[in-house]
This record gives structure tokens, C-alpha cells and sequence, in this order.
């Protein structure tokens, strides 16, 4: 819970640049293919970008604006040209600087430049910057200093409800008049400034103001609040082109509100100090109720395919420490999940602690896989049943892509019969090896502990 100790001001910024379904059919010479960033807009694609959450977390404290700016170098020069084209600021900001209508400005009181210079900046390398905020949080400095709602005579002070017995954040009242023009009014100064893509956070906390780890954070409000609230914020994203990751979401009734407002939902537990525990053993196969329902990723991610698919809901598993993984089967399981999961891909990895593994995102046969819009669901989203480790799915032009995986401490074998794919002869690839295997009619191998096998289907 480290991470939010620093979140008692309520504004931090990110943002990421999404990708898009391409609508040729894709070359089958995948290994060389070129995917070409400029042109990836849908936001039904999972999005990929670079988070300062590992400094933020290893540090407990805000990113210094030149090591921001180290890391924007790095992607700029290794991982832009694949389509990373998205850094997205994280929490821990130490900055209660505003403009006059309330809305925070920069990430600390130590960096030379705010938000709007840095999304310049950004824009002129060909690359977007994306926020970390929440537009339902208030802050109280600019309401004390008498600052009225932007487009209204309506002090700031008059949304937000001085004794609420709330954790850390001063919640907007989203029954008072004024609250939709504040919220509504924060995203349009993002997008003013380019923003094309926001995280919203705490969700749950502003919901029914319980968290498991914390007891009781709020107070229990209306569900119809919860609703509105995020009704708000995707409209006026909708206005402005901006996708909308929603984060901390209890997720309650199977996701039902989430579902219609959002593009983007985390489904597990914060990523934290990383390895393989965090990703897939974490309480493997535990359902909880409430945020968050499964603790690690790959269960969030198996478990959530009930609502993924091509223009449906993206899936989040937070952000991804490569380096902290014991080894490349392991490395490469995640990263695999990812992509096949057609959820995001959030690097977290440093410029200083990437080390040897930054081969890791830049598999373009995988990359391809995101060019198309592709999302693979799991044979049950049961995340106790051995089938959940057996991933496939279909691209526009026929070819099938199968994902298997081995999320146990000892060999495993995984495998599937080809005759349910509308033919029983497919030509066969491995995604990772990148390597043609012959024609086939069923695929079987002993995958090692924590490892995974990606195969190309194609007629």
C-alpha cells in the first residue's frame, strides 16, 4: 500500500497512445513486418507505454525530472518505432500547485516544467503523454483559496464536503450543482494539452469506501453516484478522443457498470515488487469480492476473458518488472499473456534496470498480433482448471493463434487437437523461437515450469 501514502494530493498525470486494428489482411511474412505506429488509434486495442511506477515504488517517492526524462530518451530510441509511443506519469507527486480553475498543474515542486511543456514536448518526438489522476478529487488548497468551477460562478469549495470521513482525498459530491462542470471541465484541460489517454484510480474507495487491506476508507454512498460519476467522465472523454482505464473498480455484478463506461479495467492486485509470485501464485484461484477480486495477474487475466474480446473491454494486469523475473521462461510467460490477452502492455522496466531483457517487448511477431486487434480467450475462464492454460484466438485473416502456458513449478504438458479450427492441416509457427515447425494437425509439448509456447496457425 506504499503507493499511496504519496496520493494525498489527488492529481498525477500519464498517458499513453493506443493501437489500432489494422484493416488489410496482415502479411504472413511476419517475422519482418513493420508495424507503423502513426496509425494506431483504436481504442480497442490494448495500449502500450512506459510508467516510472518501479522508481516511484522502490523510492517511495515522486520521479526526479531528469531520470523522467532518461527514461523518455530510452523509449524514444529503442521501443517508439514498435508502437510504445505512450509515457504515462504515476503517483507519489509531492505538488499541490493549481491553475485558476483548481486543476493541478505539475508532478512535484521540484520539477522545472509542468504538465502542458512536458506534453509538448512529448508531441514533438512523435509520442503522447498520458495522466494519472482522478477527476472526482478536490483540491482543498484551491477550494480554501475561494477558486470557483471553471464556466460558473460556483466556488470549488461547495462540491467538496469539508468532514467526510474519506482516506487522503477530498471527494467531489456528486448531488451538489457545480460537480459534473468540475468534472467534465478537468478532462477538458487534459485534452487541451493533448492527453489522449487517463487512469483513473481509487475507484473503489469512492464507490462504497471499503478496501481489503484498509477496512473502511469513505463513506458507503448511492450506487446511482458511483454511475453518474463515471457517466460523466466518459462523455466528455468521448468528446475529446480520450480512452479511459478505470483502476480500482470493485468490479461488482460481473463488472456491470464498469462495462459501459469504461475502455480499460485492472483486474488484479498492484504489481508491487514484481516476480512470479505477484503475477501467478499470489492467492491463485482465489475469487474475493470487492477490489480486487483476483490477486495476481494471470487469474485476473483468464478470469476477465468473460468480457474481453474484439471492441469490448481491455484488460489491464498492471504494470509489467520484467527484470524481476527469475528467468526468460518466466519473462516470456507474462509478456505472452499480455499480448494474447489483448490487454495492455505497461512497461515498468527502467532504462537502468532493464538490463539484458528489453529483446522481451520488442518481439515484433507479437507486435503483429495488436496490429490485427487480436484477443485470445482461455478454453474456460476458470482459473483452477488446467484448460485456463490454453489460450486461442483468431485473426481477420484466418490464421489461428494458440498460447500454451505453465503456470506450475514442474513440467507440464500442454496441447491442443487442430480439428475444431475449421480445418485440420495448418502450416505452424512459434512466435518466440521464430521458427516454422511444418505442417501439423495437433500441437503437444512438455513446457517447462513458468514457460509458454505461442504458435501462428496459418492454412
Amino acid at each position: 500500500m506504499t503507493r499511496f501514502h504519496q496520493l494525498a494530493t489527488p492529481f498525477v498525470f500519464l498517458n499513453m497512445l493506443f493501437m489500432t486494428a489494422c484493416s488489410k489482411t496482415p502479411s504472413n511474412d511476419i517475422t519482418t513486418k513493420i508495424i507503423h505506429p502513426d496509425s494506431l488509434q483504436n481504442p480497442f486495442v490494448g495500449p502500450l507505454y512506459w510508467s516510472p511506477y518501479e522508481y516511484n515504488f522502490e523510492t517511495d517517492g515522486y520521479i526526479p525530472e531528469d531520470e523522467w526524462e532518461k527514461n523518455i530518451n530510452w523509449i524514444d530510441n529503442n521501443l517508439k518505432s514498435l508502437g510504445y509511443k505512450m509515457v504515462c506519469i504515476d503517483g507519489w507527486g509531492d505538488d499541490f500547485k493549481y491553475n485558476a480553475d483548481g486543476y493541478r498543474t505539475t508532478h512535484s515542486s521540484k520539477w522545472k516544467h509542468d504538465y502542458a511543456w512536458w506534453s509538448d514536448n512529448l508531441k514533438g518526438r512523435g509520442m503522447t503523454l498520458g495522466i494519472y489522476n482522478n477527476p472526482l478529487w478536490v483540491i482543498k488548497l484551491a477550494a480554501d483559496a475561494g477558486v470557483k468551477i471553471k464556466g460558473t460562478n460556483i466556488p470549488l469549495s461547495s462540491i467538496m464536503k469539508e468532514d467526510e470521513q474519506a482516506t487522503w482525498f477530498k471527494w467531489v459530491q456528486v448531488d451538489k450543482p457545480g460537480a459534473e462542470e468540475y468534472v467534465k471541465g478537468y478532462i477538458q484541460y487534459y485534452a487541451d494539452m493533448g492527453v489522449r489517454y487517463l487512469r483513473v484510480d481509487f475507484l473503489s474507495w469512492f464507490e462504497d469506501g471499503k478496501d481489503r487491506n484498509m477496512g473502511t476508507v469513505g463513506p458507503v454512498r448511492p450506487a446511482a453516484y458511483y454511475e453518474k460519476a463515471l457517466r460523466w467522465m466518459r462523455e466528455a472523454c468521448d468528446k475529446n478522443g480520450i480512452f479511459l482505464s478505470l483502476v480500482m473498480p470493485h468490479l461488482y455484478n460481473d463488472a456491470q457498470v464498469e462495462q459501459k463506461y469504461g475502455h480499460m479495467i485492472r483486474v488484479n492486485d498492484d504489481v508491487g515488487d514484481g516476480k512470479w509470485w505477484r503475477w501467478s501464485d499470489n492467492e491463485r484461484g482465489i475469487k474475493r469480492v470487492g477490489w480486487s477480486q483476483y490477486a495476481n495477474g494471470m487469474d485476473g487475466l483468464t478470469y476477465w476473458s468473460n468480457i474481453s474480446g474484439r471492441g469490448k473491454m481491455i484488460l489491464d494486469a498492471d504494470f509489467l518488472r520484467i527484470n524481476t523475473f527469475s528467468n526468460d521462461h518466466e519473462k516470456k510467460s507474462v509478456i505472452s499473456a499480455c499480448f494474447i490477452s489483448g490487454g495492455a502492455v505497461t512497461i515498468g522496466d527502467r532504462y537502468n534496470s532493464i538490463g539484458k531483457n528489453l529483446w522481451l517487448y520488442q518481439n515484433r511477431e507479437l507486435l503483429a498480433l495488436r496490429e490485427d486487434g487480436f484477443v485470445g480467450k482461455p478454453l474456460t475462464n476458470d482459473p483452477k482448471d488446467p484448460k485456463s492454460q490454453i489460450w486461442k484466438g483468431q485473426l481477420t485473416n484466418g490464421d489461428w493463434v494458440i498460447a500454451l502456458f505453465n503456470r506450475e513449478s514442474n513440467y507440464q504438458t500442454r496441447g491442443l487437437n487442430f480439428t475444431d479450427l475449421s480445418g485440420s492441416h495448418w502450416r505452424v509457427r512459434d512466435l518466440w523461437k521464430h521458427e516454422d515447425l511444418g505442417t501439423m494437425s495437433s500441437y503437444f509439448e512438455n513446457i517447462p515450469p513458468h514457460g509458454v509456447t505461442v504458435l501462428r496457425l496459418t492454412k
